[in-house]
């Protein structure tokens, strides 16, 4: 009974922040298209530093969209593409199990990959807080890959990439965090929707169609939301 009711309280936040992301573009008719395939790196097995996250950031949404649920098997990682599936083993005393990337980080120096509270419980991680591991990738859930929505069929920049929008700030800033660990140009634009403040995280401005088009495709393929618009929009 339990775990249905996180389920359904999980279910309905993570709907609730759809919801958000598209209303605050609801202005402009927005189509879309499959995202085409990117090469990704192929990763072999590596030892990394681990620590793990949990009840601060329980309920709030990951960098991919998803809301981060303490007691699910996830983990946030620098590089990795949402939806790959990685094997965790504490070297320590050979705990092993299997989490899905979801969110990006961690942003402390020294540390390679963050797991949710249920991982580093699984592979006794909790007392220690951080430890060695060996990391092996175990393939992708490729339904993280997410198509490319379009704002605009205008080919006269200048352009940007919406990848989310929040009515809490520290979501946004969250969100660029993470898409700067790849991403130089990220910035959040302020704006208002029906009396109602919206915190939308961007990547641009880009002169030219291609490369904004370029960008998006890469961010789908990594498991973003893309959406591509006019940068100087107003909605």
């Amino acid at each position: 009974m339990r775990k249905n009711k996180y389920y359904s309280f999980f279910r309905i936040a993570y709907c609730l922040l759809l919801i958000a992301f598209f209303a605050s573009c609801s202005a402009v008719h927005i189509r879309e298209h499959p995202t085409k395939s990117i090469s990704e790196p192929a990763y072999d097995k590596m030892y990394a530093v681990a620590s793990w996250y949990g009840s601060e950031f329980h309920g709030r949404p990951t960098s991919s969209g998803e809301i981060f649920n303490m007691y699910a098997k996830t983990c946030a990682h620098k590089e990795y593409p949402f939806g790959t599936r990685v094997q965790v083993t504490n070297v320590l005393n050979n705990r092993s199990a299997e989490c899905i990337v979801n969110d990006r980080g961690p942003f402390v120096e020294g540390r390679d990959i963050d797991l949710s509270y249920a991982m580093a419980k699984e592979i006794e991680l909790i007392g220690p807080g951080t430890g060695k591991v060996l990391l092996e990738v175990n393939g992708r859930d490729s339904s993280y890959i997410r198509p490319v929505k379009f704002q605009t069929s205008e080919k006269t920049g200048p352009f940007a990439v919406q990848v989310g929008a929040f009515t809490e700030n520290i979501n946004a800033i969250q969100l660029k965090a993470a898409l700067k660990l790849k991403y130089p140009n990220v910035y959040i634009q302020e704006g208002e929707v029906k009396g109602a403040t919206y915190y939308r995280v961007r990547v641009g401005n880009f002169a030219d169609y291609n490369a904004a088009l370029s960008i998006a495709e890469q961010l789908g393929q990594e498991g973003y939301q893309a959406l591509l618009m006019k940068a100087d929009v107003k909605i």
